[in-house]
């Protein structure tokens, strides 16, 4: 699905080094003026190998900023650290790597909501984006929360909860993953 070509010194993890980093986690890329704070749930073992966001194969998340317009041409992870010049930054609800998603407990949602409240405080971005409903809905005692712009906060910062590009999110195209992300881009003054 990542079609960036990596940059000279990307080297793709083997079997063995994604198999070993389970518990390991990625620093967020954060820094002042941001407009938009992407959240994904959790980093993928392969992610916790690189030490890349979203740099799983079959991950939509690049493609899908790119042509939702956040970045000028399509970004490979390893070149993740470019995005805060474009005032856009990266964490995850939870830190630890896990092989899904599904492997956390709702107790770690609910501390890692805590913990990117505290991080979204901080930082102040225009907006915090959240990748994927459900974890949302388990981080922040939402419920009844749906894709798009919320009614509520985190850390006194808006949010705007857009589809996890996680390959294995069949509901979603790169296609339609972009166009709603297009959307919190005119919303943010990408």
């Amino acid at each position: 699905m990542l079609s960036a070509t990596p940059p000279p010194a990307f080297r793709p993890p083997t079997a063995a080094e994604v198999a070993g980093a389970g518990e390991r986690t990625l620093p967020d890329l954060v820094g002042p003026g941001l407009r938009v704070l992407f959240s994904g749930i959790n980093p993928s073992l392969y992610s916790a190998a690189t030490g890349h966001h979203f740099a799983r194969p079959g991950n939509r998340f690049w493609p899908a900023l790119h042509r939702a317009g956040f970045t000028p041409e399509l970004v490979h992870p390893a070149e993740q650290a470019t995005l805060p010049g474009l005032g856009l930054g990266i964490t995850n609800v939870v830190a630890r790597a896990t092989a899904r998603a599904d492997e956390l407990s709702p107790a770690e949602l609910v501390d890692g909501g805590r913990q990117l409240a505290e991080l979204a405080a901080t930082w102040q971005p225009r907006y915090l984006a959240v990748l994927g409903v459900t974890a949302y809905r388990a981080a922040f005692g939402r419920p009844k929360a749906r894709i798009g712009p919320q009614d509520e906060t985190v850390g006194g910062v808006p949010v705007w909860v857009l589809p996890n590009p996680s390959g294995l999110n069949a509901h979603y195209t790169v296609d339609t993953l972009a166009s709603a992300y297009a959307e919190l881009r005119a919303a943010a003054g990408c």
